[in-house]
């Protein structure tokens, strides 16, 4: 059964789930303007995904072809991945953040088997045994790749200024981190049940009520700049939490309060990690290595390979902020570029 919640103030929200993964949905908000709806996200690309949200519309007196826009905090397919097909029954605009819309223009114009070539090289820089990386360089274009076509936003979100929502007030926010181009977006409007605080905030995935974001690298093969995506998502933390918000409306789980609170205790994770990475590398590590050693909701040997790529880049991110702090450096290794506290 679809399960749509009414936020009050013309702002409502559509479980859209999303298939085999253990987030289990996506909160797609819906926000009535003076133009008609439009949409904070859209949830994944996939059959079940899309009935969910034409029924989760239905219920909240509306449908795909009466959106008037659609508004991306970032660029992963759990959010973006039916842009596309609400764009062909209404004819929306899509807005995102340009370092985000880079992203998915070259997702476009990349080759799946390059994105695998690169990410295997990726990987046994970062100290990967052979057996993982063997599959990725052998792989082809296994038909459709799920968030390989996204939609190519025609709108930029630009930071600090409000969006062009007749009758709204919904600014954006940079918070970079969790994707280069993610953002946040405060509705700068009275709480419609007084509820102290600032507006209200639809945080994506920046902030959420009992789930610590993945910080991943969104590099471009051709750039070689290495970037310090945690600390630009500690950064992105403190300038939410400065809004103080009267009430959260992430993308996951559920609706909350107390925005600098939240900030605080993901503060204080990313330390406490960062902490006890540093007692790790007493002796030099590779990424690989330390996220071998690094505590995850799962024992390392029960991880399946594609999250284990995926806790290599959060290792590799932490790393990177150690090293940027002065508390790390790189080390030549034999199984990759490895790392030791300083």
């Amino acid at each position: 059964m679809t399960q749509v919640y009414d936020h009050g103030g013309g702002v409502r929200s559509i479980r859209v789930p999303i298939p085999d993964n253990p987030l289990g949905h996506t909160l797609v908000h819906v926000v009535d303007t003076d133009r008609g709806p439009v949409l904070v996200d859209t949830g994944w690309d996939d059959p079940d995904s899309w009935d969910t949200l034409t029924d989760g519309l239905a219920a909240c007196g509306t449908a795909p072809e009466e959106i008037h826009g659609v508004v991306i905090t970032h660029h992963h397919p759990d959010h973006h991945g039916l842009s596309g097909r609400v764009r062909e029954a209404s004819g929306a605009w899509i807005a995102m953040h340009a370092a985000d819309a880079a992203i998915v223009r070259r997702t476009r114009a990349t080759r799946p088997e390059t994105w695998f070539a690169y990410m295997a090289d990726k990987l046994a820089a970062a100290g990967a045994p052979e057996d993982h990386v063997a599959p990725l360089r052998a792989a082809r274009r296994p038909g459709s790749l799920p968030g390989f076509s996204p939609a190519d936003p025609d709108r930029e979100i630009v930071p600090g200024e409000l969006l062009d929502l007749p009758g709204r007030r919904l600014r954006a926010i940079w918070t970079p981190g969790h994707t280069p181009g993610h953002v946040c977006l405060h509705l700068e409007e009275e709480h419609p049940a007084g509820l102290p605080g600032h507006g209200r905030l639809f945080s994506g995935d920046h902030l959420l009520p009992g789930i610590t974001p993945h910080i991943g690298l969104y590099e471009d093969p051709d750039d070689t700049t290495s970037t310090d995506p945690l600390g630009d998502y500690l950064a992105s933390l403190e300038r939410v939490a400065a809004l103080a918000p009267a009430e959260i409306l992430p993308a996951h789980q559920h609706a909350f309060t107390n925005a600098p609170r939240r900030v605080r205790e993901l503060l204080d994770h990313h330390e406490a990690r960062l902490t006890g990475l540093l007692a790790l590398l007493t002796t030099p590590l590779t990424p690989w290595q330390l996220a071998e050693r690094m505590e995850w909701n799962r024992p390392w040997d029960r991880i399946p390979p594609g999250s284990r790529t995926i806790a290599v880049a959060e290792a590799e991110a932490h790393l990177r902020r150690l090293v940027k702090l002065g508390r790390a450096e790189a080390v030549a290794g034999g199984e990759g570029v490895a790392y030791v506290a300083v």
